[in-house]
């Protein structure tokens, strides 16, 4: 039987990269997908080096000075020879073009370092640190046409007692990310999450 196909996008160090590859070998997610490539938005993410590290495909599309619009049918046409079923966002620090996102609705995921209902966009736990939280939260949510808004799929609380620099933060909640994200995905892949996934996809057909 055939898995399903994972690409995993970055743009920095790919921890949860890292963190969802191990879970294929010998985690949760072990029989239930397998990761085709890593895409890096830039040549310089230490990621890169960790999937090939990984035996793993990698691809380099570099984004800087690059438009949402040309820069999305880069990617589109980057990711056609993996043939992949599912984008997972893993730090991937671009905002995905109108294009990318119809051809894989309700097929991309992202986890967010902060309760999406609160804060959108960059640094989470930047974010966190600067309103002095005690505790904050992870998302992981599939992906639309907004920032963050996408529909969400699960959250866990992170606990942040003895946290109060950005960094502390920071490793507090990466530890939570990247167990959490397998999981997650794991569900998805079960068809835990299936009827939000057909209410992202049939935004297609009334577009």
């Amino acid at each position: 039987m055939m898995l399903p196909r994972v690409a995993i996008m970055i743009s920095g160090r790919g921890s949860n990269m890292e963190a969802i590859v191990a879970s294929t070998r010998e985690g949760v997610l072990r029989g239930r997908c397998e990761v085709c490539g890593v895409l890096a938005s830039r040549g310089d993410a230490a990621g890169v080096a960790l999937a090939e590290a990984l035996a793993v495909p990698t691809r380099i599309v570099p984004s800087k000075g690059e438009d949402t619009q040309s820069y999305g049918l880069k990617l589109l046409g980057a990711l056609e020879s993996w043939s992949p079923d599912y984008l997972v966002l893993a730090g991937f620090m671009r905002i995905l073009s109108p294009d990318v996102i119809a051809a894989y609705r309700g097929r991309i995921v992202n986890i967010h370092p902060a309760d999406t209902a609160a804060y959108q966009g960059p640094d989470g736990y930047g974010w966190a640190a600067a309103h002095n939280l005690k505790q904050t939260m992870i998302t992981v949510h599939l992906v639309d046409e907004g920032v963050d808004t996408g529909p969400v799929l699960c959250r866990r609380a992170v606990d942040l007692t003895g946290a109060s620099t950005r960094d502390e933060i920071a490793q507090q909640g990466l530890r939570v990310e990247h167990a959490m994200y397998s999981e997650c995905l794991a569900d998805l892949l079960s068809g835990q999450y299936d009827a939000l996934v057909s209410g992202i996809r049939s935004r297609n057909t009334r577009e």
